[in-house]
């Protein structure tokens, strides 16, 4: 029997040549940190985002003095830029106006329904997109006071509140984001959200991730099991780090769904008493050897002959190690034998004739 993919299902939304939805692979981004106000530094953050794998990158945009430099990065910036807009619905309008190509806006913090409206015509009128930003932690006093729910049921009767509205005002360019810094939560109401509204495009993500490690995890825990579920649109890995370090995160998830591919995958044991050269080392060299590869393929590194190239047969090209040498292999073949100190140089080389 066949299972209907949630992603197909959604409506297609174009964020300048990037489409959202509508079965399209799913879409990867990130912000930046740098003041918008200085819009070489920020365009410098957003090229190194667009190489680090990004399909778009949000700028806040906090004031009006700052909608000039937007405009100047919207227009010299190599992905589609969304603006980031909290409370002032009037930067929401002048950043459309300018440029943006999607908006990102928590319409609970933007004022009464009238500013709420402004905006949304502006974008219909300026071809732009709107994400629906709905946080746990900025939630309407009116839905957050309510007892009766539970976290997850709160951000859903809030999205489906929003979206309501925006539809009932013909405006469909719609992407939803629900999020908490819960894994649980952040499981439950994209599940729901998924059910509720499955013609909208959904944008993962868990808030307040934390650092590098911890944000990874809990990050790679909740989006994984949603990506896998057919459930999410475009993504957004939350670190409180250079921005720079979450896009590689998002690509490792979609690589190990099998979502989408940038890049090589390196496939690496755990390293045991067997081992006889250092594995370790070798696979730190291998990888920072691959970075300047965009080659979409696996690459092993194997301790010895027990996880050689019979359990890495699927790797495009690897190693097994035996005493200070290591035998390398393409497809599962074994094409030469090198020693320790060659092993790096033989494997990229390999990889140069792929």
């Amino acid at each position: 029997m066949s299972t209907v993919n949630a992603r197909d299902l959604t409506c297609p939304v174009h964020v300048g040549g990037v489409q959202i939805g509508g079965g399209a692979p799913v879409a990867v981004q990130s912000m930046t940190c740098t003041p918008t106000s200085d819009p070489d530094a920020t365009l410098a953050q957003v090229r190194a985002l667009a190489e680090a794998g990004c399909d778009l990158v949000r700028v806040t945009v906090p004031t009006k003095e700052s909608l000039d430099s937007f405009a100047r990065i919207c227009d010299e910036s190599p992905v589609p830029i969304v603006a980031d807009i909290h409370f002032d619905y009037r930067l929401a309008i002048g950043a459309v106006r300018v440029g943006a190509s999607k908006l990102r806006i928590n319409p609970g913090n933007i004022g009464d329904w009238s500013r709420v409206d402004a905006v949304i015509d502006a974008a219909g009128e300026a071809g732009a997109a709107i994400r629906i930003g709905v946080n746990a932690g900025s939630l309407d006093d009116r839905i957050a006071a309510r007892d009766d729910l539970t976290q997850p049921e709160k951000l859903v009767a809030s999205s489906l509140e929003f979206v309501d509205h925006f539809e009932s005002r013909g405006f469909t360019d719609i992407v939803l984001s629900a999020k908490a810094h819960s894994v649980p939560t952040t499981l439950e109401t994209y599940r729901a959200l998924s059910r509720e509204l499955p013609r909208v495009p959904l944008h993962l993500g868990v808030t307040e991730a934390g650092t590098v490690r911890q944000g990874t995890i809990k990050s790679a825990v909740a989006l994984g099991i949603l990506l896998s579920e057919g459930i999410g649109d475009t993504m957004r890995v939350s670190l409180t780090a250079d921005p720079v370090e979450e896009p590689p995160v998002c690509w490792g998830i979609l690589s190990a769904l099998g979502l989408r591919r940038r890049g090589p995958e390196l496939v690496s044991c755990p390293t045991c008493g067997r081992t006889q050269v250092d594995l370790i080392g070798l696979a730190e060299r291998v990888g920072e050897r691959l970075r300047g590869c965009d080659k979409p393929i696996s690459v092993a590194v194997m301790g010895c002959v027990v996880n050689g190239p019979g359990e890495a047969s699927d790797a495009d090209v690897g190693v097994a190690c035996g005493r200070g040498v290591g035998m390398v292999f393409r497809h599962g073949a074994v094409v030469r034998k090198v020693p320790e100190s060659e092993i790096v140089d033989a494997l990229m080389e390999e990889i140069e004739k792929l």
